[in-house]
């Protein structure tokens, strides 16, 4: 298994594409499946955003600082999937709003995906080399296990909450 981080985080983006697929393709009236995949959803993006958030931006913005504002700009849209990721949780998939909720989220988060791996991990690849990405990457598999799994566990609260006053 590869420590190399930008493989970690990409193999996270293809669960949750994989995840986001099965809700599309779930009926319309299938409520259970619903709940369980939005369920799954919600812990692959919680954990996948935290690490990001606590290990991968921090260290490319203190070694990068040329990627400054691509930071910024990721961190802010991990906030809006985290606002949405809380709301879905508080929500029954009999809610008329709830298909909708996802499809927003699933939009924000594919456009974010697709942003960092077209765009912004060739940079951060450049940028570190193989080491310093297997050093990051290992010290996220270390935080994966105490990773927050839903949204409002202490940890997501403090990432949304850092987000809004930062």
């Amino acid at each position: 298994m590869s420590t190399d981080a930008i493989v970690l985080l990409k193999e996270d983006h293809k669960e949750i594409r994989r995840l986001f697929r099965e809700f599309q393709g779930a009926g319309e009236n299938a409520t259970a499946q619903k709940r369980k995949l939005v369920a799954q959803i919600l812990e692959a993006l919680t954990v996948h955003t935290y690490l990001e958030n606590e290990c991968m931006y921090p260290e490319v913005r203190r070694l990068l600082p040329d990627l400054e504002d691509d930071v910024l700009e990721s961190y802010e849209e991990h906030h809006v999937a985290d606002v949405l990721c809380f709301e879905l949780a508080a929500m029954a998939p009999d809610d008329e709003r709830y298909d909708a909720k996802v499809t927003v989220l699933m939009e924000n988060v594919l456009h974010h995906v697709e942003e960092e791996e077209q765009e912004w991990f060739p940079k951060v690849r450049d940028g570190l080399g193989r080491n310093q990405l297997q050093e990051i990457g290992a010290r996220m598999i270390e935080m994966r296990a105490d990773a927050p799994r839903t949204p409002s566990e202490p940890l997501a609260l403090k990432k949304a909450l850092d987000a809004v006053t930062a």
